[in-house]
């Protein structure tokens, strides 16, 4: 992995939504656009008692270090107690409605997607750019500094949570779905909880949150949310084949770890991983295409490892 598919140091913040030669605003019609989406989500909650305080636009597109795959972060600012005074349950029913409404829509501006949040009004926001959308000014104007970056610790962790989330991978492909479920669940919060401690200690530069928009721009994060999300239907599905799912749950069983390290055992568990790997990175580099069979090529591609050349092939 390269530092530089993470972060990037612009000259300027993107003069396509800001105007003036230090971002002295937002260009008014994506103004108007962000208010407008973020009045109609929050309209569409029907909630009696509370409204919105701010809408804010955060992020690295209110910064110097944006990227291609950089969102528009657009937060709803509401106080919380005004909805009730349980402040977990009222987090948890924003949560939800904000990653409906993420997963449902797809609202790019300029090539960059809206993502909405709602944050409690007395919550610290730890970031270096916030813009107030309904008061028209910085609430946090950001600087263009070239950041300290430990490389050696964002390469590090990035290559840690890929192995863990390979690893779920292959539980799902070996079918233990229940397993697999309840592991992914577990990783996606590890990762919102590692991000998190990253952001409030040393801010948007910490390897914590390098890591996690590696993760999330090479669609590492996607992936261990659709694991989850397809363990939990293949869990609960049933198909009437009962056969199938004995001999799954036979072959799911708990299985007795030898302790010590056994060579032949080792190679054979590492070949498996490695042909496990060989077919996810194929799904990843070629299986992600939106394109549909055509004439040209009228098939999709096969995922399956091909079979190694016999010994002598090849002169050799």
């Amino acid at each position: 992995m390269k530092i530089n598919d993470i972060l990037t140091i612009n000259d300027t913040l993107n003069k396509k939504i800001w105007y003036g030669y230090r971002g002295e605003g937002v260009n008014p019609e994506v103004s108007e656009n962000l208010i407008a989406i973020a009045q109609d989500f929050f309209d569409g909650l029907k909630l009696e008692g509370a409204g919105i305080d701010d809408i804010t636009f955060t992020g690295s597109l209110a910064n110097y270090n944006y990227t291609k795959f950089s969102d528009i972060d657009l937060h709803l600012l509401v106080n919380f107690a005004k909805v009730d005074e349980n402040y977990d349950l009222v987090r948890e029913f924003f949560s939800a409605k904000t990653s409906n409404w993420n997963t449902k829509h797809k609202i790019t501006i300029f090539g960059y997607e809206v993502e909405i949040y709602v944050q409690d009004s007395n919550e610290d926001h730890h970031s270096t750019g916030i813009f107030s959308l309904m008061n028209g000014e910085w609430i946090a104007q950001p600087s263009r500094v070239e950041p300290e970056v430990d490389e050696s610790m964002v390469k590090r962790k990035t290559e840690s949570f890929i192995d863990m989330i390979d690893r779920v991978d292959d539980k799902f492909d070996m079918q233990k779905y229940k397993e697999v479920n309840e592991e992914a669940g577990k990783l996606i919060k590890k990762i919102k909880k590692f991000r998190q401690s990253g952001l409030e200690n040393k801010g948007e530069y910490s390897y914590e949150n390098l890591t996690f928009k590696y993760l999330r721009n090479f669609d590492h994060i996607k992936n261990l949310f659709d694991i989850r999300d397809q363990s939990y239907d293949r869990l609960n599905s049933v198909e009437g084949d009962y056969g199938r799912k004995f001999k799954i749950f036979i072959k799911n069983d708990e299985i007795f770890e030898e302790s010590g390290f056994h060579r032949i055992n080792e190679i054979e568990k590492f070949q498996k991983r490695v042909k496990r790997r060989h077919q996810r990175m194929k799904r990843r580099l070629i299986g992600r295409g939106k394109q549909k069979p055509g004439s040209a090529y009228p098939k999709r591609p096969i995922y399956k490892r091909s079979k190694s050349a016999p010994p002598g092939f090849g002169g050799v």
